[in-house]
């Protein structure tokens, strides 16, 4: 039977609201990336940024998704590698077709990538990486929500200098883009007043034996040790120093902001003496404390990066929800020229993509394997 014109403009219509009344879950989801190491030693890092982005990606759905769209999350591990994170971000881009990414974590996974994303137009977030190369080269999709290493190393130098009246200064990296970064920033800031280290030397990650390098510590007399790098080497680097008898404090950077440092030192007990550089523990900041909660119910400790990955994909919505768009460029000009409500507090970016403002203070061990935030 022939239907008239005018039942068929009427059935179309009803099947275009049809459409436009659809569930969330039927909708067409918005992809984004979430990379980083969720294999290799800095995996808890990973596990970190993944608690947080699959909250916030959980939440942001519960309340309606983004332009009536589902987040979807692409898990991608690069483990901290750098031909790794090429390959993950070049698959994130051509197969996945993300619109935005979450990561990398570190520095030196975070560079190359970086320049892949921004090549393709993408969106990129990171929430933890801080060497200052990853936005002093003008690539216009990239951004941080963390401060950078010349401000990270400034607070240790400062600290080791003002608080500890360190006179002999060693200062020690794990030549990744990473840890040498920071020993740098640290070192320029420490010869800024005055003062020259006694010993200036790169060690390798995977490395557990630093004995001879303990010695050599010994011998030039060290009263404070600067170390640039992760917990998987720092914890073995500490215990060998008080194995040895040598008292003298570690000072690091956000790379050992994981109580999984316990673990690699072989205990609590050899950690008194150890202070380390993060930002304001977003677990006190009044916006987030709902949702702190709501992770310590479910068993976990939001600690380290978790709450700074869930602000990350807060921001990346905010952006995606005011331009309408999913285009990489639109959403970083709307970012640099508007502040974003995050459970980290009010946050906003400047030409380069970096925070206007850092938060970085210094925190202690106590031999029972806690940190708190120094006075």
């Amino acid at each position: 039977m022939q239907r008239s014109r005018p039942f068929l403009r009427l059935l179309a219509i009803a099947l275009l609201a049809l459409l436009g009344c659809q569930p969330l879950g039927a909708a067409e989801p918005i992809r984004i990336g979430m990379a980083g190491p969720f294999s290799g030693s800095d995996a808890s890092f990973g596990e970190q940024l993944w608690r947080g982005a699959e909250q916030a990606a959980a939440d942001i759905n519960a309340a309606g998704g983004v332009l009536g769209r589902p987040i979807q999350l692409i898990k991608a591990d690069d483990a901290c590698e750098p031909k790794q994170a090429s390959a993950v971000a070049s698959r994130l881009v051509d197969r996945d077709k993300v619109v935005a990414v979450i990561g990398h974590f570190c520095s030196s996974s975070t560079v190359p990538a970086s320049t892949i994303y921004a090549d393709a137009g993408v969106l990129m977030m990171t929430p933890g990486s801080t060497n200052p190369i990853i936005t002093e080269r003008g690539l216009p999709t990239i951004f941080r929500m963390c401060g950078r290493d010349d401000q990270q190393g400034v607070v240790g130098a400062d600290f080791v200098v003002k608080r500890l009246k360190a006179q002999r200064v060693a200062v020690l990296h794990d030549k990744t883009t990473y840890g040498q970064g920071l020993a740098d920033s640290m070192r320029t800031r420490l010869h800024s007043t005055g003062q020259t280290e006694v010993l200036y030397e790169g060690l390798t990650r995977g490395e557990k034996d630093f004995n001879a390098l303990v010695t050599k510590l010994k011998s030039v007399q060290a009263d404070a040790v600067y170390f640039g790098g992760y917990h998987s080497e720092a914890g073995p680097l500490v215990r060998q120093m008080r194995e040895q008898g040598m008292t003298a404090p570690l000072i690091s950077g956000d790379g050992i902001f994981s109580e999984v440092l316990v673990v690699s030192a072989g205990g609590p007990g050899f950690l008194e003496g150890v202070y380390m550089t993060f930002g304001a523990d977003p677990r006190h900041i009044p916006s987030g404390q709902t949702l702190v909660e709501q992770f310590r119910k479910q068993g976990y400790e939001p600690e380290g990066y978790t709450l700074y990955s869930y602000a990350t994909l807060q921001a990346i919505v905010a952006a995606i929800q005011a331009t309408q768009s999913q285009d990489g460029e639109t959403l970083a000009q709307w970012l640099r020229s508007h502040p974003v409500e995050t459970v980290m507090g009010s946050k906003s970016w400047d030409a380069k993509g970096d925070l206007k403002v850092s938060d970085y203070v210094m925190y202690q061990w106590d031999n029972k394997g806690k940190y708190k935030e120094v006075d």
